[in-house]
Formats: structure tokens, sequence, C-alpha cells
């Protein structure tokens, strides 16, 4: 298996990646948004009913 950063071998400490170092790269590119999971909008209605929740230890 090849680090997917460099493409060395992976070293097991830091698998899928070969150290360290190429590690905190690909978390970086995460937290800039260099990555992305592809997400679907979900159809929502224009109103809501929101309705209040019953739980058995309410007293009010």
């Amino acid at each position: 298996m090849s680090c997917p950063i460099c493409g060395k071998t992976t070293e097991r400490k830091y698998r899928p990646f070969c150290s360290k170092h190429c590690a905190d790269v690909d978390l970086s590119r995460w937290f800039s948004g260099a990555y992305a999971v592809p997400a679907e909008e979900e159809d929502t209605p224009d109103e809501v009913e929101i309705r209040p929740v019953f739980r058995g230890d309410d007293t009010g």
C-alpha cells in the first residue's frame, strides 16, 4: 500500500500514510476545505409542523 499523499510505502504507525507529516498534510486539507464529502440536498416542505414532545416526567 502506498501513501495517498506522497506515494511512499506506508508505515504501520501512520497507516494509510507513510509519516506523521503526510497524515498532517491530509488533515490540513480536510480543515481547509480542499476535501469534501458530497451530500444530497433533501427536499423539505416550506412549512414544517412543530409539535411539543411529551415526556412522562413532565409535570407542567
